[in-house]
């Protein structure tokens, strides 16, 4: 048998463990041994298949992921979601759709010190939809909207998938993260269109509710010192030149702690709490880090990225029907995907085909993850949708799949803005001279 068909073999094979629901680091490993072992050998497969999880368990470059879950469990515990939900109510109170695109800022803030989707869609559930509904809101939407914001966790620096893009890809970190900043917000502000279009259109769904006292404004900004200290230390201290990234994780995530005993939001069971939930992330990030690096060597082997180049280069297929159908694999691969999962599977194949045809892997991160974004809130499994259902169970999740609808179509927009103008991912990366 051919290697090019021993490569098409394995991932026909790793899509089929996943469909039978197999999980998807036993998949990744198990298909990554058995190809490799094929090619060339079973003594050099079970070589690899020890070595590798030994050297990403050294890997300094991996350290960063539960420094910076430890910062956002903390953060979570410590009522920080709280301030910044209000904090952004004050900003859009008295305007039609204030909660909604405060539940938008809230979220992309909160982003900003936890670098991840479902953990932001899961604190901003039990905060912004039961404040939604008292006044009004449709349900549906409401729930959607959290869903929704909830995704920027994933995007907005320091984004947990983008260090584990920046790992993967080879990329650096910081430039990834200075990458990240203008499409994190301009997607935020996408969304805020989202909330006033729909206001106009349904205004049944989107009440009016009363403007706050400026008084109770200046209140609530005051709780987000808190953010700029966290955000400080987590992003400007590494462009600063003062820390590396790990460093910055772990001076962030210090000083997450240092701060919710300080101000009494956390106490030793919460810090133990957040320390448990820490572990038990970063244990299932790096067992399905460890079976995509298996099943990446044994890709590489392969030399299936390289003739898939070579082959698009043959065919002289024109470069925005390449994007196409890159868009189209991640969107279709997010339905039954998690985000971390679909990065792992594909970027050693994506990656040498969008570097074949002038695009940038800085610019592919960002892409990527904003593709992302959109199978965490679409079906038939959208994470972040059955994360709000799960503490909304009296909203059914066909409900709140048509809540995230409208904002479905503001990331795509954001998606083919990338494609059209890479400048809006690669310019401030070019300014800061990273």
């Amino acid at each position: 048998m051919s290697v090019a068909a021993i490569g098409i073999l394995g991932v026909a094979g790793l899509l089929a463990l996943i469909f039978a629901r197999v999980p998807i680091a036993l998949a990744l490993a198990a298909t990554g041994l058995l190809g490799y072992a094929a090619l060339d050998g079973w003594g050099t497969a079970l070589k690899m298949f020890g070595t590798v999880p030994f050297e990403l368990a050294r890997a300094y470059s991996l350290s960063v992921l539960p420094l910076f879950i430890l910062m956002g469990a903390v953060a979570a515990r410590a009522n920080m979601a709280r301030e910044m939900f209000d904090a952004a109510n004050g900003v859009f109170s008295g305007i039609r759709g204030a909660l909604a695109n405060a539940t938008i800022g809230a979220c992309a803030m909160f982003g900003a010190i936890c670098g991840s989707s479902i953990a932001t869609a899961a604190t901003f559930s039990g905060v912004a939809v039961p404040e939604m509904r008292r006044h009004g809101y449709d349900s549906a939407f409401a729930a959607g909207a959290v869903a929704s914001a909830g995704t920027l966790g994933v995007l907005i620096p320091p984004s947990v998938l983008l260090a584990i893009y920046a790992v993967v890809a080879e990329q650096s970190l910081p430039k990834l993260y200075a990458a990240a900043f203008i499409p994190g917000f301009l997607l935020a502000a996408l969304y805020v269109l989202v909330v006033f279009a729909v206001a106009w259109a349904r205004p049944q769904w989107v009440p009016r509710v009363p403007a706050m006292r400026l008084a109770e404004r200046l209140r609530a900004a005051a709780g987000m010192w808190k953010l700029g200290v966290l955000f400080f230390f987590a992003v400007f201290g590494i462009y600063l030149g003062w820390f590396s990234p790990t460093e910055a994780a772990a001076i962030a995530a210090f000083a997450a702690i240092v701060i919710a005993f300080a101000t009494r939001t956390l106490d030793l069971r919460g810090l133990l709490d957040a320390l448990l939930d820490t572990a038990f992330t970063s244990a299932v990030l790096f067992f399905i880090i460890a079976g995509a690096f298996i099943f990446s060597r044994f890709i590489v082997l392969t030399q299936f990225p390289n003739a898939l180049a070579a082959w698009v280069k043959a065919a002289g297929l024109a470069p925005a029907w390449i994007m196409l159908a890159v868009m189209a694999l991640y969107i279709l691969l997010g339905t039954f995907l998690d985000e971390v999962s679909t990065i792992l599977v594909t970027v050693p194949v994506t990656l040498p085909l969008i570097l074949g045809i002038g695009y940038d892997g800085v610019w592919l991160g960002i892409f990527i993850t904003v593709l992302c974004t959109i199978g965490l809130i679409s079906p038939p499994t959208g994470m972040t949708v059955f994360v709000i259902q799960a503490q909304h169970p009296g909203i059914p999740v066909a409900r709140i799949y048509m809540g995230t609808l409208p904002f479905l179509a503001a990331d795509l927009v954001l998606a083919g803005l990338l494609i059209v103008f890479p400048a809006i991912a690669l310019w401030l990366p070019l300014v800061l001279k990273i």
